[in-house]
C-alpha cells in the first residue's frame, strides 16, 4: 500500500475520532459523492453514472448477477478460469431459474477457443462471464475479441477484472461488456474493503424491477442512495467505510499519474526465471501472460516454498486449486505458489528471486 493511501485513511479516521462519523462524511462530501467516482470512471473508460462502489469485487458481482431474470431456455457461458466465488453465485442462479451453464472449451495450449464461441453463440445465450486474468495463473484472456463476437447478440457480457485493473489496460468501451467488476486492492494498491462495478444502462434496465430487493436506504446517511436512483449507484449498499473510500481515491490518484503498462520485460523475466528452475512445474496456460506466475514442485509443498522465500524477504503466496476449480482442481492442482510483480519491480529483483528459488529447490524439503 502506498504511503499516500495510508495517509488518506489515517487522516479520515483521525477526523472521525475528532468530530464524528457523519460530520466527517459531510466534510468529505465532494470526494465521496463525486471525485472518487470520476476517477474510477476515467480508469476504466466508463461514464460516471455507470459506476458503483462496493466493499469487495465479490459483493459487486453479487449485486448484479443473481438479480438476472433467466429461465430454463437460457444458456450461461463461463470459462475454465472462473473464480469460485462467481461460480457459487452462478450455480445458485442456475438452481433458482433452471438456466444451463456451459463451459467454453480451450485450445491445447489453454487459450479460449474463440472459433467455438463464434460458431455456437446464439440468442439463447443470456450471459457470458469471462475472467480477464485469473488469480491462479497469469493468462490474459482476450476480452476485447470476445466482446466483438458477442456484440450482435442479446447476451449480457460480464468481465471479472480483479487481477487486471492496475496491471494491464482495462477499458469497458473497448471490451464491450455490460458488467465489469474489480477490487480496489490488488494491483490498484488501494485498501481492502473496496470494490467496484461498471453496470451498463441496458443491464440496469434488466435489473430495475428487482431494485426493491437490494436494500432499504437509510436516509440519515449521506452515503445512502434511494432505490429509485437510475444510475449504477442504485445498486450500492447503504453503508460503507469512509476511510476505505478515501484510500481508494488516493490510489486512483496515483494510478492516473503513473503508467504501469510498460514493464512487459519484468513479466517475461518472472516467467522465464520460474520456467528455468529445475523441478518446477509452471502453471501458465495461454499465449499472452501477465505479471502473475504460478508453479509447484513435486516434492516441496507450496507453503514450505512460501515460508523459505519469506525468510529471504521475498513475498509469494500459496494458492489452492479449488479457488479456480474448473481449471486448477480438475487438473489435479491442489496447492501451488503464486508470484506476482508490479510496475515498481525490476529485472534485478527477479534475478534475486530466481537465485533464492533455485537454492530452495536444490536444498529439497525440510519435512
Amino acid at each position: 500500500m502506498p504511503d499516500t493511501v495510508r495517509a488518506a485513511m489515517e487522516a479520515c479516521i483521525a477526523r472521525e475520532a475528532a468530530i464524528g462519523c457523519y460530520e466527517t462524511e459531510v466534510s468529505l462530501d465532494d470526494l465521496l459523492q463525486g471525485e472518487v467516482y470520476q476517477r474510477l470512471a476515467r480508469a476504466i473508460g466508463a461514464p460516471v453514472e455507470d459506476v458503483a462502489l462496493f466493499d469487495s469485487a465479490t459483493r459487486a458481482w453479487c449485486a448484479v448477477v443473481p438479480k438476472l431474470r433467466l429461465g430454463p431456455a437460457d444458456r450461461v457461458w463461463v470459462t475454465p478460469y472462473e473464480y469460485a466465488g462467481n461460480l457459487i453465485s452462478l450455480f445458485s442462479l442456475r438452481d433458482r431459474t433452471g438456466c444451463r451453464i456451459e463451459v467454453v472449451p480451450t485450445l491445447p495450449g489453454g487459450d479460449l477457443d474463440l472459433e467455438w464461441m463464434a460458431a455456437h453463440i446464439a440468442d439463447d445465450v443470456a450471459l457470458v462471464s469471462v475472467t480477464h486474468i485469473p488469480s491462479g495463473c497469469g493468462i490474459v484472456n482476450p476480452v476485447e475479441e470476445i466482446g466483438r463476437i458477442l456484440a450482435p447478440y442479446r447476451c449480457f457480457y460480464a468481465v471479472d477484472a480483479c487481477q487486471s485493473i492496475g496491471q494491464v489496460p482495462v477499458d469497458v468501451s473497448r471490451i464491450g461488456c455490460q458488467l465489469l467488476t474489480g477490487a480496489g486492492r490488488k494491483f490498484m494498491r488501494g485498501p481492502r474493503g473496496t470494490g467496484f462495478a461498471y453496470v451498463a444502462p441496458r443491464l440496469r434496465e434488466a435489473l430495475i424491477t428487482d431494485f426493491h430487493d437490494l436494500h432499504v436506504a437509510h436516509v440519515d446517511s449521506p452515503t445512502s442512495y434511494r432505490v429509485t436512483d437510475p444510475s449504477a449507484r442504485g445498486l450500492e449498499l447503504a453503508e460503507r467505510t469512509t476511510a476505505a473510500v478515501a484510500g481508494l481515491n488516493a490510489a486512483l490518484t496515483l494510478f492516473e499519474s503513473g503508467n504501469p503498462f510498460d514493464h512487459k520485460d519484468v513479466f517475461r523475466a518472472l516467467r522465464d526465471t520460474v520456467e528455468r528452475t529445475p523441478g518446477i512445474d509452471l502453471i501458465a496456460p495461454g499465449e499472452v501472460q501477465s505479471g502473475i506466475v504460478s508453479f509447484r514442485h513435486a516434492d516441496i509443498p507450496a507453503d514450505e516454498i512460501r515460508r523459505r522465500l519469506g525468510e529471504r524477504r521475498i513475498n509469494v503466496w500459496k494458492i489452492v486449486g479449488n479457488h479456480t476449480p474448473l481449471y486448477m482442481a480438475e487438473r489435479g492442482v491442489e496447492t501451488a505458489v503464486r508470484a506476482s510483480v508490479h510496475y515498481y519491480n525490476t529485472v534485478e529483483e527477479i534475478e534475486t528471486f530466481g537465485r533464492a528459488l533455485r537454492e530452495i529447490v536444490g536444498a529439497g524439503s525440510r519435512s
